[in-house]
């Protein structure tokens, strides 16, 4: 009985040590396997980076600003009797835009008037009678002061009447009318918009670093899709304050805005030169990979895999940035002229991935695209 279970225990030994042994040349060669497996190469995009000059030059997003711009409104309640002007006209300082009905105060002035005359009579007939010792000096004071005061009453409604006459407080090009003949009017209900178009100021701001290479004078030139081309202009002022959560300086510079294009409220980039053009390596913008702990692009080459043999795969390098003009973007350092560089599908590779390159379409790489290539 004894042997029968010794042979047993040895048989069982022998299959555990089997089938271990087998498991383990299962593992082994799946091992060899997945470490000789090499996934398919990728589809990308390349450009071979070449040098070209680059601008020196600072963009921002500016506001067109009026240099003076009101909402002409009325000083006095009333009733428009005559509107003389239209939407969109050309005015000049003084023109008269709308006539507020002013029957009563005219009523009142002539009132005034002929009590100012009167008192005017009884100041001269005084004035006779003290020289002629009749009266007395006080007498004489007290006929003065009513003619003076009959005086400035008529002098107040004559400015009453002035300010139902609402004129252009200075030149420039009108907006859209907001009021209607026969309409009763509030104090301060707003009448039409002014804005003097020339000149014109545009409002941007720039990072704190840069106060120092913006001197008061130097060049700026604007563009917009709504103008049809650029406008140049000047720094005229920079804020005396620094925004304290951006660090960012509010600068405004003035343009002659000689065409009129520029409106207030109107969207444009602003340029800035800053000195001569330099020479760098520009991709298109789509060839960034953009991360927190740096930017970078891959570079197609030839590379060694695992079994010695050598495929076209990519490197990741990692890149200094400049600024961007269209689809372009300025780089500084990390690529060198003739590298092989992807510019698409750059968010599915990895160091040392296989890529098959097909440039049959390309991503935009144009310094200055129009709205019709996008």
């Amino acid at each position: 009985m004894t042997k029968r279970m010794i042979v047993l225990l040895g048989g069982m030994v022998v299959l555990v040590g089997s089938l271990a042994g087998f498991k383990v040349l299962q593992i082994k060669a799946a091992i060899a396997q997945a470490s000789s497996f090499q996934p398919p190469p990728e589809a990308v995009t390349t450009v071979v980076a070449k040098r070209a000059e680059w601008p020196a030059s600072l963009s921002a997003i500016g506001t067109v600003a009026a240099v003076q711009g009101v909402t002409v409104s009325a000083d006095l309640p009333g009733l428009v009797e005559a509107i003389s002007f239209e939407s969109g006209q050309t005015v000049n300082t003084g023109d008269v835009l709308v006539r507020l009905d002013a029957k009563q105060e005219r009523a009142q002035l002539a009132a005034a008037e002929a009590q100012l005359h009167l008192m005017r009579v009884d100041l001269e007939r005084a004035k006779g009678m003290l020289s002629g010792g009749i009266i007395s000096q006080a007498t004489y004071d007290s006929a003065a002061a009513q003619y003076k005061q009959s005086d400035a009453r008529a002098g107040e409604i004559r400015a009453t009447i002035a300010r139902k006459v609402i004129r252009a407080p200075f030149s420039g090009v009108l907006g859209i009318r907001q009021v209607n003949l026969g309409q009763y009017l509030q104090g301060g209900t707003p009448i039409v918009s002014l804005q003097a178009l020339r000149p014109a100021y545009v409002n941007f701001t720039l990072p704190q670093q840069e106060i120092g290479m913006l001197p008061i004078g130097s060049q700026v030139e604007v563009t917009s899709d709504a103008i049809g081309g650029s406008e140049l202009g000047r720094i005229s002022a920079l804020d005396s304050t620094i925004d304290e959560a951006t660090r960012h300086v509010r600068v405004q510079a003035m343009f002659a805005n000689a065409s009129g294009k520029l409106r207030p409220g109107m969207f444009v980039e602003a340029k800035l030169p800053r000195g001569k053009s330099a020479e760098v390596i520009t991709l298109p913008a789509s060839a960034i990979s953009y991360a927190p702990f740096g930017d970078s692009v891959f570079i197609v080459e030839d590379v060694k895999g695992p079994d010695g043999k050598t495929y076209r795969g990519v490197r990741q390098q990692f890149v200094k940035l400049g600024g961007s003009r269209g689809d372009q973007v300025a780089v500084f350092t990390g690529v060198k002229p003739g590298e092989e560089v992807v510019t698409s599908g750059v968010f599915k590779l990895r160091p040392g991935a296989a890529v098959q390159v097909n440039n049959t379409i390309q991503p935009g790489n144009n310094p200055a695209p129009k709205p019709e290539d996008s």
